[in-house]
């Protein structure tokens, strides 16, 4: 059961998890309005919508800020998927422009861009949530979740592959790793998961293995960007020739969780729900 009670604002990206959500606060009769973002949310959930709801560009953060005022917003989640932005996506609104000149060097990073726009929703007087809170079980359940489980040199890689997630998370560069035979093929960086798959094809060693790893930051809000992956994360991740995926137990989600558990069944590969310091001892 949802802890929240007060009329909730979804800003929703890609992805079925904005659905779902969408789908529980109705089955709960929550209070709620829908932020969501042109070229990224499904527009498939707004075709007799009997819900509330504003489509905004990336730029247009102010405007959507000002619309979850107007409705009386004081609970927000931010999820779903964002693609690569276009410039014309990025053309901000009077309030985004001073955003950013106010954050500067804090847009580094992914991290500190994220944790900038939570501060500045909850300057209006909203409380930002993680889909946890609103959704307890949807986080990523620990251990082995399909058929096949990893081999010796699968763990062998997922051991490698956890130490280079977290160093790469610790600097907020990203998320996730692809290791193969010990070695690191590749990591994420502003690309996201997808591109960083199709790279490390172009890498692979002679011979089988090879794991996506994908974590957390140590010092990553859980309110925001959680680590995810879903059915695409499986096609890449085998197109390219990998055995498995692991993501971070109870701080990651798995879109569409049966239809990507399936898909890996069929390609016979592993993903398992993984803590961390089972793997860095």
């Amino acid at each position: 059961m949802s802890s929240i009670q007060r009329k909730l604002g979804i800003i929703a990206g890609g992805g079925s998890i904005p659905q779902q959500l969408i789908e529980q606060c109705q089955k709960q009769q929550l209070d709620f309005v829908v932020l969501a973002i042109e070229g990224n949310a499904d527009s498939n959930l707004f075709k007799n919508a009997t819900f509330t709801y504003k489509w905004i560009r990336l730029g247009q953060a102010g405007t959507g800020f000002k619309f979850f005022v107007e409705q009386g917003v004081k609970d927000v989640v931010m999820i779903g998927t964002i693609r690569r932005p276009s410039f014309f996506d990025l053309v901000p609104d009077l309030r985004t422009t001073a955003f950013f000149a106010k954050v500067g060097a804090k847009a580094l990073g992914d991290d500190g861009l994220l944790r900038a726009v939570v501060s500045e929703i909850e300057k209006d007087g909203m409380k930002v949530k993680g889909i946890h809170e609103v959704m307890p079980d949807i986080l990523v359940k620990e251990g082995v979740l399909t058929k096949r489980k990893p081999s010796k040199q699968d763990i062998i890689d997922i051991k490698r592959g956890v130490e280079a997630a977290f160093e790469l998370g610790r600097l907020d560069i990203g998320q996730a790793v692809v290791v193969q035979q010990g070695l690191v093929l590749a990591v994420e960086g502003i690309e996201g998961t997808d591109e960083l798959l199709r790279r490390c094809k172009d890498y692979r060693r002679k011979g089988g293995g090879g794991v996506l790893v994908k974590l957390r930051k140590p010092q990553q809000d859980m309110r925001i960007d959680l680590p995810t992956i879903g059915p695409r994360s499986v096609e890449r991740a085998h197109e390219s020739g990998l055995e498995g995926i692991v993501v971070h137990a109870g701080n990651g989600l798995i879109v569409d969780e049966k239809e990507t558990i399936a898909l890996a069944d069929k390609y016979k590969m592993f993903i398992i729900g993984a803590t961390p310091n089972d793997y860095l001892k």
